[in-house]
């Protein structure tokens, strides 16, 4: 035989040969099993959602471990919307309990209020009851509602064993979320938002009445 036609038979067969191993590995592994998850390092690199954009649907346990349809109370009446990280965060507590002393206020312009963390049913239940709340508290153990908000990034290292209790195991990305505030109107659109990567500084009584305030206006208007 020629020498280039050896070459090309060779080459032909080793072609065959990597296609042929490269055809077993896919099959042996699964597409997604080398991909790797990055989450913001900081919170200052989150990208979350901006006014005008829709909350995404979500089904979440509350204190009794029942699972909630987000879509659907959000439909029933406007919403302010709070994001904190557990009830392990002095200062989510701090505004847990401002939060409630506002609750009549909020509840009198036509919003219900719903909070979510990281905090496994039996976590958030302590803090209901330590707290005297009287609003809807959900778990997002495993982050995945903050993370499709834009909201989650890699905690420090200290926090591991934090999250981990907290969360009954599930934060297994050892994430956590940005404390943020939304008001929504029905249709699940952000109308106002206070994100604040200082997770130590927290939105202003004086500043979320206003802001529901105006929202309610606005929808006034539109309607």
């Amino acid at each position: 035989m020629p020498p280039f036609k050896r070459h090309s038979l060779l080459l032909v067969c080793a072609l065959a040969c990597s296609f042929v191993t490269a055809r077993a590995t896919a099959l042996s592994c699964p597409a997604d099993s080398t991909v790797m998850q990055h989450y913001p390092l900081q919170a200052n690199d989150i990208s979350p959602l901006l006014i005008g954009e829709h909350i995404p649907a979500a089904t979440l346990p509350g204190t009794d471990g029942i699972m909630v349809d987000l879509d659907t109370r959000i439909t029933r009446k406007p919403t302010i919307l709070i994001i904190y990280r557990g009830g392990w965060c002095p200062f989510c507590n701090k505004e847990l309990g401002a939060i409630q002393e506002l609750q009549g206020y909020l509840a009198g312009l036509g919003y219900q209020i719903i909070a979510i963390s990281t905090d496994s049913p039996e976590k958030l239940s302590k803090s209901m009851d330590k707290q005297h709340l009287t609003y809807t508290l959900l778990s997002d153990a495993d982050l995945d509602f903050s993370k499709r908000l834009g909201l989650a990034y890699k905690a420090p290292a200290a926090y591991d064993k934090i999250l981990q209790d907290g969360s009954g195991g599930k934060n297994t990305d050892k994430l956590i979320p940005v404390p943020s505030v939304f008001i929504l109107d029905q249709d699940g659109v952000i109308r106002f938002e206070y994100i604040n990567p200082d997770f130590t500084q927290r939105i202003h009584p004086g500043l979320l009445k206003a802001a529901a305030v105006t929202a309610k206006e606005d929808r006034t208007i539109k309607k």
